[in-house]
């Protein structure tokens, strides 16, 4: 990984697939997420992600707010990417691996940010590095094994 990026991977007992299922459906990131700022999905966004699509979040990090993303990056069950209004991404990837098992990468990328200099001396790389363990640990919670 970049200097302008913290990413996690972890072992998850479920098929590409399946997780990239969960991924691409907006109502599922709140039960995902380890950060804990993310709530629900705004109502009358898409209920299935793709290329393109433009989706919004009930967040809350200290105080409650949405945030619109657009996915940026989309290969069918193998990658997931959305960038925020700051243009900063959050990247899911999938890799198949031995035993039905799959190897999940979640990447928090400021290198395309607007001003990638202002995360960098943030706690935001820090505290999303955490997020995102906290997020692998979740969902292979979901799937024991």
């Amino acid at each position: 990984m970049g200097k302008r990026q913290v990413s996690g991977t972890r072992s998850i007992a479920a098929s590409p697939e399946t997780l990239f299922q969960m991924l691409t459906d907006p109502a599922q990131h709140p039960l995902i997420d380890g950060s804990g700022s993310v709530r629900a999905a705004r109502v009358g966004g898409p209920q299935r992600l793709e290329l393109g699509s433009r989706f919004s979040m009930d967040m809350q990090l200290g105080t409650q707010y949405k945030i619109l993303n657009t996915v940026v990056e989309f290969e069918q069950d193998r990658l997931i990417a959305w960038r925020h209004f700051n243009g900063h991404r959050w990247r899911w990837q999938f890799e198949p691996a031995d035993g039905g098992r799959t190897l999940v990468t979640e990447t928090f990328d400021w290198s395309t940010a607007r001003i990638p200099i202002l995360i960098t001396f943030s706690p935001f790389p820090r505290r999303n590095k955490a997020g995102i363990e906290k997020s692998l640990d979740r969902l292979a919670s979901m799937f024991p094994g």
